[in-house]
């Protein structure tokens, strides 16, 4: 990994040539989290070839489908114009499961004016962290990732299964952070392990969660974008080693029946630009008021954001009662009930943990969305609810149901459309339509079993 300051397109061509790199996979995150992009020969990777794609690339459905008409026009040109890519040297690491030395590198959208593509996923964060910056602020975050390995499935009509471990049996029971479980995919695990390493991948401990088969990945706290970057490039290489172990690897919010789903919880803090000190702790230690303001702003305006947060169908699927995830926007101290939980931790790593976000939400994405919820508490001095020091799960359901439901909070709350750009909202609620109403042609299993001699 390239991770030197101010590192340019000349030092990323002399880090090229000593890894004796022969292709670069030039990508850019879409609004899934979808690696699009190019393969080039080595030769052909320079900093004058001014590499283009479509900017609807990067603004398509998980289904690849594109809406015919509407507001989406507004932002993205009917004539199907291009965006010029830029890479970002930082980014550049080592393929390590490529028979050739291969490198990739992600790289941000342009237009034809070299201004960012406002509706690309890693353009919306830069955004955001760029409006932290004028307050003389960092927002530092900690993303826990949770995935689930499962037994190949080439029939979508089949559901899903956990693998068979090394002890040539699958898991029957729930085994929370059991270390005989983990050990029975210890092949796997090594794999992910050495390619993390040779990646530069900023993770920390590993855990089976509750779930069969559920696993969970820890990040260490850095600046939002390269944990942006670590997630994003960590779901390709855990999908990629599980592959070669005969498995799959998902990040479904919610992909076996009765299991708990996966969540993408976010630990976030704010420290001042110049003096380092979290703004979340007044110097004698105790919570400050931009600390419980942060927590307003997330109570106040996650139930408009759900739909960056849980984004598809599925993902409200894993939002139940008594399913180990968050059904409301309480918040308390070391309390796993609530959706907005504090940790236990020194004045100087005083931090606020979102627990709604979906395995399955674009990092990129769902990390400006809440650090927008917070900026915005900041910023409007939105006091929190009283903490919530029992348990969550008996209290109401506070958060949208359905993505129709979130589509709907999210385009009309329009202080989001400012922190997070206008265009982007139009775009992405317009793409989300478009699965969802694809979704609503598929009839289920439940239907038919209950519905076609009953009514």
């Amino acid at each position: 990994m390239v991770n030197r300051e101010n590192f340019n397109f000349a030092d990323l061509e002399n880090w090229l040539n000593e890894q004796r790199v022969t292709e670069i996979e030039c990508l850019v995150p879409d609004l899934t989290g979808v690696a699009r992009g190019k393969i080039l020969p080595r030769e052909k990777f320079t900093e004058d070839r001014g590499m283009r794609l479509p900017e609807a690339v990067v603004a398509m459905g998980v289904t690849g489908e594109f809406p015919e008409e509407g507001p989406y026009y507004d932002v993205i040109s009917p004539t199907d114009r291009d965006m010029h890519l830029q890479p970002d040297p930082t980014t550049a690491r080592i393929v390590p499961w490529a028979t050739d030395p291969t490198a990739q590198v992600i790289h941000d959208c342009y237009d034809k004016d070299n201004k960012l593509v406002p509706f690309a996923p890693r353009s919306v964060l830069r955004r955001v962290c760029d409006l932290y910056a004028a307050k003389g602020w960092k927002p530092v975050v900690a993303p826990e990732l949770e995935f689930y390995l499962v037994a190949r499935n080439t029939d979508p009509d089949m559901p899903l299964k956990p693998p068979i471990g090394r002890s040539g049996r699958a898991e029957t029971s729930r085994q929370a952070y059991s270390i005989d479980a983990v050990n029975e995919f210890d092949p796997l695990f090594e794999d992910v392990y050495a390619y993390c390493e040779k990646m530069g991948l900023n993770v920390d401990t590993l855990i089976h969660e509750v779930g069969a088969g559920q696993m969970e990945i820890n990040f260490f706290h850095d600046h939002p974008l390269g944990l942006a970057d670590e997630v994003f490039l960590f779901k390709r290489t855990v999908r990629e080693a599980a592959l070669r172990h005969d498995m799959y690897a998902t990040f479904m919010a919610k992909p076996i029946a009765g299991e708990p789903g996966s969540a993408m919880h976010i630990h976030q803090s704010v420290v001042d630009a110049v003096t380092g000190d979290n703004i979340f702790s007044n110097p004698d230690g105790t919570p400050s008021k931009a600390f419980y303001w942060f927590i307003g702003g997330l109570q106040r305006y996650i139930p408009a954001a759900m739909a960056l947060f849980a984004p598809y169908v599925n993902s409200y699927r894993r939002l139940a009662r008594f399913t180990a995830a968050p059904i409301n926007i309480q918040w308390g101290t070391d309390n796993r009930t609530v959706g907005i939980r504090s940790p236990l931790a020194s004045k100087q790593a005083r931090r606020i943990e979102n627990r709604v976000i979906g395995a399955d939400a674009n990092p990129y994405v769902a990390l400006a969305a809440t650090m927008a919820c917070g900026y915005l508490g900041i910023t409007q001095q939105i006091e929190p609810t009283p903490e919530c020091k029992g348990d969550a799960y008996l209290g109401d359901f506070q958060l949208p149901r359905s993505l129709g439901e979130a589509l709907a909070l999210l385009r009309a709350e329009t202080n989001l459309h400012d922190v997070l750009g206008a265009s982007f909202i139009t775009v992405y609620t317009e793409v989300k339509e478009i699965e969802y109403a694809e979704f609503m042609k598929v009839i289920s299993p439940w239907e038919r079993e209950h519905l076609l001699l009953h009514v």
